[in-house]
């Protein structure tokens, strides 16, 4: 299929590699494909701030987590890494197990929701109530108890 050209003679696919290319940041990540609860994904080289729905700008391969398998072009990926594209932490570990990058893991940081925080905080604040505030038994209940083990 040949690309539409616009008024200068340039393939407009050309002009929005180009753009990409120099205008943007662009980052190699995952991008999720599959059906639900069967989760796979390809790797692939798109604009930093995109989203999900965005068209990638390449295809480099696939990762499926479930067998843990990494296909990558090892040739696309070094290009992109030489051009400027950075990528993610997750992805840079995947590359880094299949041998692509010679460079150490990177530690990914998970960030916890506010409600899991709360949730975290909630059972050691109450534990603490607990000790700090005993409840205290009325004067009649030691007397009751004592003459139950008089008799």
């Amino acid at each position: 299929m040949v690309g539409k050209e616009n008024d200068h003679g340039c393939n407009i696919d050309s002009e929005r590699r180009f753009a990409l290319y120099f205008l943007t940041m662009l980052a190699i990540k995952l991008q999720r494909i599959g059906k639900k609860h069967q989760p796979s994904f390809r790797v692939v080289v798109a604009e930093k701030r995109s989203k999900l729905g965005g068209p990638p700008v390449e295809d480099l391969g696939s990762y499926n987590p479930r067998t843990k398998a990494v296909t990558v072009a090892k040739e696309k990926v070094e290009h992109w890494l030489k051009v400027g594209a950075k990528a993610t932490p997750t992805v840079h570990n995947l590359l880094v197990k299949a041998g692509v990058v010679s460079a150490p893991k990177m530690v990914i940081k998970i960030n916890k929701a506010k409600g899991e925080k709360a949730e975290a905080a909630a059972p050691a604040a109450q534990l603490a109530t607990e000790v700090a505030v005993k409840p205290e038994e009325p004067a009649g209940a030691e007397a009751k108890t004592e003459s139950k083990t008089e008799a």
